[in-house]
């Protein structure tokens, strides 16, 4: 029976994820195929239903269903839950269990790809939906020094900070300081300007989206000398790398925390180790690189 495996969400013409994870499947001889599963708000409960099947072993989740989804799995993760989004649901005994790791992927990508150590940096990112909660939470626990969140939605942004506050209340640390702001409010500039990691966490800038070919910050916003970290992996150069590389700051696209979070999603389902290099060989040959 060939098993499968899925990736919920909406509005995924820009995914790679079914060809780096099917070269995993295939290198390994695994009969397992990964497919796409595009539903709308009200086809949510179904398709998550239908993980119970027999056939089936778990499933990727992206935007927007990350928060969403939380509420219809059987149990969550404490990391998963701290984070307050789930990105891999795994099935074990009939049972879905909701886990984040986009999370780990985020660090390691933060690390070995692009040479960054966020202890006592300052940090600012650019959304504060499902994985720029996965982002704040790897940087609060990484040891940055400060923490901005600008969203569009204030409410959005003060949410997450107050969550983040929360947590390092609870674990007796004094964490970072952490400020919400609005991208069009005062203190946003500033902010910026000072960051040594500026991190769009927005889907601003994705293929096949609204906002395709545009940046989330205006070019003169963008920081020289700060690392400049763009989740969006598809199309490999953003319009904000173009701009952050001609105003002489660092990059780091989203290529590296995709294959990185993909592959911890791939151990959980198989329990096995994950063939990484096949699957960032065939992530770059997805988007032509």
């Amino acid at each position: 029976m060939t098993r499968l495996v899925g990736l919920i969400g909406h509005g995924l013409k820009h995914s790679i994820s079914p060809q780096f994870q099917q070269a995993a499947f295939d290198h390994l001889g695994l009969d397992v195929r990964y497919e796409l599963w595009d539903v709308g708000d009200d086809g949510l409960p179904e398709v998550v239903q239908r993980l119970r099947e027999p056939s089936r072993l778990g499933a990727n989740v992206t935007i927007p269903y990350k928060e969403m989804v939380m509420r219809l799995l059987d149990d969550i993760d404490p990391a998963a839950a701290v984070i307050g989004a789930v990105n891999t649901i795994v099935k074990r005994d009939g049972s879905l269990g909701g886990h984040n790791t986009d999370s780990t992927g985020f660090v390691r990508a933060l690390r070995q790809e692009g040479g960054f150590d966020p202890w006592g940096k300052r940090a600012v990112l650019l959304g504060a939906g499902g994985v720029a909660r996965a982002a704040g939470f790897a940087l609060a626990g990484a040891g940055v020094a400060s923490l901005v969140l600008a969203d569009v939605v204030a409410e959005k942004a003060q949410g997450l900070a107050a969550d983040l506050r929360r947590t390092s209340a609870r674990d007796g640390g004094p964490g970072p300081a952490i400020e919400a702001l609005t991208q069009d409010g005062p203190r946003f500039g500033e902010a910026v300007s000072r960051c040594d990691l500026l991190v769009n966490c927005s889907p601003v800038g994705m293929k096949h989206s609204a906002t395709e070919g545009r940046a989330p910050l205006s070019a003169e916003l963008v920081p020289k000398g700060a690392l400049v970290y763009d989740l969006v992996y598809n199309p490999a150069e953003t319009r904000l790398l173009r701009d952050a590389r001609a105003a002489g700051a660092r990059t780091l696209g989203g290529l590296a925390m995709l294959v990185y979070q993909g592959a911890a999603a791939f151990e959980m389902w198989m329990e096995r180790p994950a063939p990484v290099d096949i699957m960032m060989q065939a992530a770059r040959d997805a988007l032509g690189q």
